[in-house]
């Protein structure tokens, strides 16, 4: 990962080269803490997202976005999102909650 604006990223999932999966890109925009923009370059039908980080009320918000080439490109890729994006975000949440009991007991 080289996280700045014309870098790449390639993440490669799966533990055997035949059943892997690579998914990999490059950075549009890098506002560090607070947006970060980026291809999705599989294939011509990958998807350019956006994250956004924003602070409100003492914590921190986050909102993801994609937007696909087409309506059927975006229909394809959403297929299965209703059970995956939610349990990426509840393993994100955990990762935070724990990194705040490593800073609560380092202070």
């Amino acid at each position: 990962m080289d996280l700045r604006v014309g870098g790449g990223y390639r993440y490669v999932f799966g533990t055997e080269p035949a059943k892997s999966f690579a998914f990999f890109g490059r950075y549009t925009e890098v506002i560090p803490n607070a947006r970060f923009v980026w291809t999705s370059d599989e294939s011509d039908e990958g998807a350019i997202s956006t994250l956004t980080l924003t602070e409100k009320d003492g914590k921190t918000v986050l909102v993801f976005s994609e937007l696909y080439p087409t309506k059927e490109a975006a229909d394809r890729a959403c297929e299965g999102m209703e059970d995956g994006m939610p349990e990426q975000f509840a393993q994100l949440d955990e990762l935070l909650l724990l990194l705040g009991e490593g800073r609560e007991k380092s202070s």
